[in-house]
């Protein structure tokens, strides 16, 4: 049967729960977008009102634009906004059909002689985008762009041309990562996650487990994070903690950590909420508009993770 609309409301979250705090500050400040999202994810809100409101972002070539990402801004696709909504679709389970086909054309066409995608395709150039995103005119290969759509499709058991290759990049990226940042091992992780050959991605998900501790990546004392260098380029206060890498408890970086380390990274995340309901960025606050556009998804995905380790939120 057609989804019809959402399900009735649960139960209003206590006063001053997590939970309800977060839900004023969406009301507040969030997009459309992610004011849908919250509802989905914890109001019993309706998928098809998700879908509705990420179509305003999607453009005639399959891929999505119009600062999606809130980092790009202007109209044209770009891989960063396309992994975000592929991010989405998963989240509402809506990762499939022919959506996704016309999401994988755009990948192909904009895809580096590698077969993988690059961070940035040069037609954002003349749009305003953030200083810490370079635009060339032959973009390399990313495996930040790459990796975390790569995962999603293989969870969603898509099965389209662009992915072969894009897998082999994937693989080989992972595999010879020797100096790495935690955003690169984000990506490789949500690549690993979901990677077919579970025995490979268990073995080299072992191997970026010990880079991780040796260069010391996560922050495993969150009351003594001068011990943790930042990587090159990185904000002041631009930590990643062991809940990054570890968003579910079903994560093969969830290994990385004992659970000592996951549960002061844990109370780290929970204890991270502002005043305002909402949950800070700790990247380079470059425009007003950005950081504002921002948090909400922060603030949803700091939930979503404490839920999914057991945390009560409200």
């Amino acid at each position: 049967m057609a989804e019809t609309g959402a399900s009735p409301r649960p139960p209003t979250p206590p006063a001053h729960s997590p939970l309800f705090r977060a839900e004023q500050f969406v009301w507040l400040t969030a997009r459309v977008l992610e004011q849908r999202l919250f509802a989905y994810h914890f109001l019993n809100g309706a998928a098809n009102a998700v879908e509705t409101a990420l179509d305003a972002y999607r453009n005639e070539d399959g891929g999505y634009g119009h600062a999606l990402e809130p980092d790009l801004r202007g109209p044209v696709s770009q891989p960063l906004h396309t992994g975000h909504a592929l991010h989405v679709l998963d989240a509402i389970e809506r990762c499939g059909g022919q959506r996704v086909d016309r999401v994988c054309r755009y990948l192909t066409s904009v895809s580096t002689a590698d077969g993988a995608l690059p961070a940035v395709h040069p037609s954002q150039r003349g749009y305003p985008a953030a200083p810490f995103i370079p635009i060339v005119d032959d973009p390399p290969s990313s495996l930040l762009a790459t990796g975390p759509v790569v995962g999603l499709l293989h969870r969603n058991e898509v099965w389209h041309a662009w992915l072969f290759r894009a897998t082999d990049f994937c693989w080989q990226a992972v595999e010879s990562l020797e100096k790495s940042h935690p955003y690169e091992i984000e990506a490789a992780v949500a690549f690993l996650d979901s990677a077919p050959d579970r025995t490979r991605a268990e073995a080299a998900a072992d191997r970026l487990g010990r880079l991780v501790r040796e260069q010391r990546l996560a922050a495993l004392d969150p009351d003594n994070l001068d011990a943790y260098p930042l990587s090159p380029g990185y904000a002041p206060a631009e930590h990643h903690f062991p809940h990054d890498y570890a968003r579910t408890p079903h994560s093969l970086a969830r290994a990385w950590f004992t659970d000592e380390e996951m549960s002061r990274s844990l109370d780290h995340l929970a204890g991270e909420q502002q005043e305002d309901g909402g949950w800070p960025i700790n990247w380079r606050r470059w425009a007003p508009g950005t950081a504002l556009e921002a948090r909400p998804m922060v603030t949803i995905e700091a939930l979503r993770t404490l839920r999914a380790h057991g945390r009560h939120i409200g």
